[in-house]
Formats: structure tokens, sequence, C-alpha cells
């Protein structure tokens, strides 16, 4: 008898569940897996879309890992397009699909159910919010609209200071767009403490870029024909021929929560190491589910390609008879502004008191290279630890080229619990043209180090 796995979204987590099911149960006679997803595209990099967006990535084509008609050919998953799941039976063991475009419907059976979902963006909830002209940034579909829009476009306004909408700034300089950004924070990247954010909001000011910082958006303008105009954000109205929103994004867990699936704490669909849900044969990955933070303890919901791939792997491992657990995850995370790198894992000092550790904190200023050397850059390192045991807790960077990824030695250290007095010593390779005698995150641990020493003083 044939078992049926049914996904629910064709991208990181959905298709990489999918394609490593297939890798472990390769007859069709045994397996057949149906894939459906509401977009025009599988399996793609969503973070690729503010650099099509920008015009670094020109070809829409260059983004996309496969094509439904690759996995149709080198695995045998079905990937229908155009096509959303609109209800789950668990009972009956089916969903309901619907044709995007015709509007058709037709209930499949399942055996096994894979939902991958994802996020949907944050929006105001004000007057004009479904104005023409005011774009998420969510789907490979909406970067492909975003970019066609922009002909003609003189004024953009970004709606939210985070990663996204730090990289759709940049993208609309890049493109000689004038550009505001407007926040409800003190500062761009809350994510980053405040002493780091200030440095980002030092460089896009720097570009050109408006901050509109500490304001609420109450309101979107629009003229006779619908389209936005304006975006009113407290007492300031900021004209604008076209909107972004990048406030950020909340894990899509309706379909699993109209089914009768548990959600936890955090609002994501509740899974556990394996990424098995509440239900019976049926899994969840990638940026609808929670997961456990390695450091806080706490669950969390991070909408990062890292953690989908990883977790769709998971779930297909288990599901194709395999066995494989998720551990939990860190938030590294590294984005850019033009030229300037920026990198953060772990804890930052609001998320580390509110997870009840008492910590210190060191900050260093340094170069990428040997200070000497040509091409050395500067780069900020900040690293967190208990103030009694001194454990890692988290860190940040901030620099030019050859910055950011030092970030990776820090998630590393988090990941195996480290001490800052034991990092110190980590053998880090040295040579002028890559680094300081002393790298700059291993002078932060030496720092930190010697403040857990002292007490925290």
């Amino acid at each position: 008898m044939v078992e049926r796995m049914v996904v629910v979204g064709a991208d990181a987590a959905g298709m990489s569940a999918a394609s490593q099911a297939r890798r472990r149960r390769r007859s069709t006679s045994d397996l057949e897996i149906i894939a459906f997803d509401r977009g025009s595209y599988s399996s793609y990099s969503a973070c690729g879309i503010p650099y099509l967006v920008g015009g670094a990535v020109d070809d829409v084509d260059a983004l996309i890992a496969r094509t439904p008609e690759e996995f149709r050919r080198d695995f045998d998953i079905d990937v229908r397009l155009r096509r959303e799941v609109t209800a789950v039976d668990l009972d009956a063991r089916t969903v309901r699909v619907r044709e995007v475009d015709g509007g058709d419907e037709e209930t499949v059976g399942f055996d096994t159910l894979m939902i991958a979902t994802g996020s949907v963006p944050v929006c105001p909830a004000v007057p004009g919010a479904d104005a023409t002209g005011i774009h998420g940034v969510q789907t490979l579909g909406d970067g492909v609209a975003l970019r066609d829009g922009l002909a003609g476009v003189r004024r953009v306004v970004v709606v939210g200071g985070g990663y996204i909408g730090l990289e759709i700034a940049e993208a609309m300089v890049t493109r000689g767009i004038d550009v505001t950004v407007v926040d409800q924070g003190p500062a761009p990247l809350r994510l980053l403490d405040p002493d780091m954010s200030a440095m980002v909001a030092e460089a896009m000011t720097g570009l050109g870029i408006r901050l509109e910082m500490g304001r609420t958006v109450t309101a979107f303008e629009t003229g006779a024909d619908g389209a936005v105009r304006a975006v009113v954000a407290g007492d300031r109205r900021l004209p604008a021929d076209l909107v972004v929103l990048g406030i950020g994004a909340r894990p899509n867990v309706a379909l699993a929560e109209e089914a009768g699936i548990t959600l936890g704490p955090s609002g994501g669909v509740a899974v556990d190491h394996r990424m098995r849900t509440s239900a019976d044969g049926v899994w969840a990955a990638g940026d609808c589910v929670e997961s456990h933070h390695l450091v806080s303890r706490k669950p969390v919901v991070i909408a990062l390609g890292t953690h989908a791939n990883k977790q769709g792997r998971v779930a297909g491992i288990n599901i194709g008879g395999g066995y494989a657990t998720f551990p939990g995850v860190l938030g590294t995370a590294v984005t850019k502004l033009c030229d300037l790198e920026i990198a953060r894992t772990g804890l930052n000092a609001h998320e580390a008191a509110a997870a009840g550790f008492d910590h210190v904190e060191a900050v260093v200023e340094s170069t990428t290279r040997a200070g000497y050397f040509p091409g050395a850059q500067p780069i900020t390192t900040k690293l967190l630890a208990e103030r009694r045991s001194g454990r890692l807790l988290g860190g940040q960077i901030i620099g030019r080229e050859g910055a950011a990824k030092r970030i990776d030695v820090v998630a590393t250290a988090l990941w195996h619990e480290m001490t800052v007095e034991a990092m110190l010593n980590l053998d880090l390779s040295y040579a002028p043209p890559f680094a300081p005698v002393w790298d700059p995150v291993l002078i932060a641990a030496r720092k930190a180090a010697e403040k857990v020493e002292r007490g925290g003083v």
C-alpha cells in the first residue's frame, strides 16, 4: 500500500523534509510525496530577496535552488504551486486545497503531514493598510513585485528597523532612491544592545537614510487611485511613493491552530526534538514552529533560513524511518549595511536580564587585520558573560570587511557552553593579513574574564 506524505509549504523547511524522506524511501510505490504552495516559486533563498530588490542579483532564477520540474525529475516529488491548503481534517486525514488563480477546490488525503507554512509579515492595523503600493517581503513573489514596482519611484518609506528593514533600506540606497526608516524603538536593530545599535544608526544616517525613531505608524494616506501617498507616524507625515513593511514577521500558524494542533507559549507550533507536533503523524518545521533557546532555555520563535533547513532535514529523516533530533537555537545572524557588517548571537543585555542572568559586558575596539597591514578595518566586539560563573551568554560584532563572520567563533563557544576564561585561550589562527595577534574575539573574552574575576567591576 502506498503511503502519502503531504507537505504544506514548498520552501526551505518543507522541501528539506520532503527531500530527506525521499532519500530514505526511494520507491514511489512505497511513498508518494505531494507538496503544495500558494506562491509561484519553490525552494528559493528568501535571504536573497533584498539583493534582488537592490540589483546585486539580477536574475530571479539565481535564487531558486530547485524548480518543481527538478523535484519531479530528481526526487519524484510532486510540487504543485499556486495551490493553497485552506484546512486540515485530522480525523479524516485530509487537506482541502484551493487553486489560487482559479478558485477550484479539492480534497487530498494524507498519511503523513508536514506543516511548513512559514511566517507572515506584521502590518500595522491602521487606516490605509490595504493601499496599493504597500509591500511585504516574505516570499520571492513579494520580492519580484517590489522590484518591479520601483520604476519611477523617488521616495520609499520602510516601516521597521529590523534586519529586513535595514536590508531593504540598503537596496534603496543602492538604487539611488530616497529612503526613510520609521520605527517605534529608539534605534534600529533592537536585537542589538543600545550602544551597538547606535553605531548602526550613525552608519545609516551617514548613507543619507533618514531615521524616524521612536515613532508609531498611525495611518497610511492614500490618493484618489487608492495608492499610498504618505506614512503618518505621530506628528510626522512622511511622503512616500512606495512603502515596505519591515516590522518583522509572526509565525503562520492559522492552519495548524484551526486543526487543533497545539501551539507553544511563544506563539509557534509546539514540536518535540524530532519535529513532531501534538497530532499523530503531523510534523512541522521552519518559521512557523517554536524552538528551544540553548542559552535562555526558553521557547522562542526565530525566523531564520538556517533553522528552517536544519529542522526540515530532521523532520524528513524521521519521516523516512531514520532518527534525528534538533537540539535548539542560538539566534546567530549576520547582515550588512553597504560596507558595514553586523552580527549577533545568543542573548543581548535585555534578554540576559529577562532570563534571570546577572551578567558582565566587555566591549573592545580593534581591527580586522594587524593594524599595520594594508586594508585593516575597524571592528567593535561585545561579549556578555554570567557574572559568577563566567559562562558566555552572547555576543555582538559591528565592523567593516572581515568582521561579521567572527561571530561564528562566538556561536561555537556558546554552543559548547564555554566560559570567557576558556575562550581567551582558543587556538585561533593568526597572520597579519587576517587578524591581529590577539583576535578581537579573544581580546573581548579576556576583558570579560577580567571583569568576572573582579566580581563584575
